[in-house]
């Protein structure tokens, strides 16, 4: 995939290894920033963070419609306002990125996003705590900004190895988020998980602002709105945009409605009636997502993003048999979990750094993929909820390889003219 030479107003004169992701972030501060491995691990750890926050509520859904006298499919609207908020939040903020001072940006966000979540600890009602949770999430964009900062200053033939680093922090947060939130919530409740939840937002988030290296790049007021009616006009002139948009859309709708409703189908009576924290235990299956990352950027690197991207939709197209079986075998459910989250990251990887790589604006850029992938996850798990009270777990499958198929299909007729 060809691949537009850097701003070169917005890349620092490299002083280090150009092999190294964090040597070039560092680059316009050597003597002031930390060591280039510190840096990116920071970066990694705030990435994990602030992803988590997203998906706080998924697996506490149950304990949430207890604690409120809600069905569980009124909670489950929780787990889509919290999707929705992070697409409005990168419509508004993520494009800053291109032109704002994005230190300021990390640190004000993260402390937006930590007294958001303090208010969803304390919500009287699941309006309320909706509301809250809608804040959090439009404010905890730091990873949009933060993945934009490495990918744009690091070689091109590395991008996708670099960009798999900090997308392997932020699934690793998705998995925490669901794995400890789980433990959590069942030992403290799930208010204790929020305000834990805001604690680690606020101490991550102020200590990235403070090692991020000083831009080198003239800042400009940027207007949000001007930026997201910029974004259609930067989709129409990219194939390579539009192609991931619309993939990516499709396959994250596909994993979203499964894993938003997956706490629903092992904490019911029949057939598995797990505890929720038991249940949360499965979440650990997403940590095949942080051990493929690495390996699908290599193989973007070497083969192009849409040998990757193909092969991540083969092993999601694989899991859904193996999802509709599991509604009555555990084992099928592993065996689906595994090879969906396979599949997801490969594509989240190729995707990304095929829109990273496709227009001289990866700020924007970035948004507008994310922006669509987080769309598609929120209507799919906004619908998942009603299909599960009505027609079980298959209802939920079908509208999983729905998405999927749309996803393939839109990618393929939007992204016509491009190239791998």
């Amino acid at each position: 995939m060809p691949t537009p030479a850097p701003d070169a107003t917005t890349r620092p004169a490299p002083t280090a290894d150009p092999a190294d992701p964090a040597a070039d972030v560092s680059a316009a501060r050597p003597a002031r920033t930390p060591r280039p491995a510190v840096l990116l691990s920071v970066i990694a750890l705030c990435t994990a963070v602030t992803a988590a926050n997203i998906y706080l509520a998924a697996p506490l859904l149950s304990l949430i419609a207890e604690d409120f006298g809600a069905t569980p499919s009124a909670a489950g609207w929780i787990a889509s306002i919290a999707q929705l908020g992070y697409a409005i939040g990168l419509l508004v903020f993520a494009p800053l990125g291109d032109t704002a001072d994005r230190r300021r940006l990390v640190g004000a966000l993260s402390t937006v996003a930590g007294v958001a979540l303090v208010a969803a600890a304390f919500a009287p009602g699941l309006p309320a705590l909706a509301a809250a949770v809608l804040v959090a999430c439009a404010a905890t964009v730091v990873p949009q900004l933060l993945v934009p900062l490495v990918a744009e200053r690091a070689p091109a033939d590395r991008r996708g190895r670099h960009v798999a680093a900090v997308v392997s922090g932020l699934f690793t947060g998705i998995v925490a988020a669901r794995v400890l939130g789980s433990l959590a919530g069942q030992a403290y409740g799930w208010r204790a998980v929020f305000l834990g939840g805001a604690a680690l937002t606020v101490a991550v988030g102020l200590l990235t602002a403070v090692m991020l290296p000083a831009e080198t790049r003239p800042r400009g007021r940027s207007n949000p709105l001007r930026n997201i009616a910029g974004l259609p006009k930067l989709l129409a002139s990219s194939a390579d945009l539009r192609a991931a948009c619309l993939r990516q859309g499709g396959l994250f709708g596909a994993w979203s409605a499964l894993w938003t409703t997956l706490a629903l189908l092992l904490t019911a009576d029949a057939p598995f009636h797990l505890s929720t924290g038991t249940a949360g235990l499965f979440g650990l299956f997403g940590l095949v997502s942080t051990a493929v990352a690495p390996i699908s950027g290599g193989l973007i690197d070497r083969f192009g993003a849409h040998r990757v991207v193909t092969s991540g939709y083969v092993l999601a197209a694989a899991s859904l048999p193996l999802f509709w079986l599991g509604g009555r075998q555990l084992w099928a459910l592993c065996a689906g979990a595994v090879l969906i989250h396979a599949g997801l990251m490969a594509a989240q990887v190729a995707n990304q750094t095929r829109a990273l790589g496709a227009t001289s604006k990866p700020a924007a850029a970035n948004t507008a993929y994310v922006v669509a992938a987080f769309f598609g996850g929120s209507i799919a798990s906004a619908l998942a909820g009603p299909a599960f009270d009505h027609w079980g777990w298959n209802g939920v499958c079908a509208i999983a390889a729905a998405w999927t198929v749309i996803g393939w299909v839109g990618g393929a007729l939007g992204g016509r003219t491009a190239r791998a």
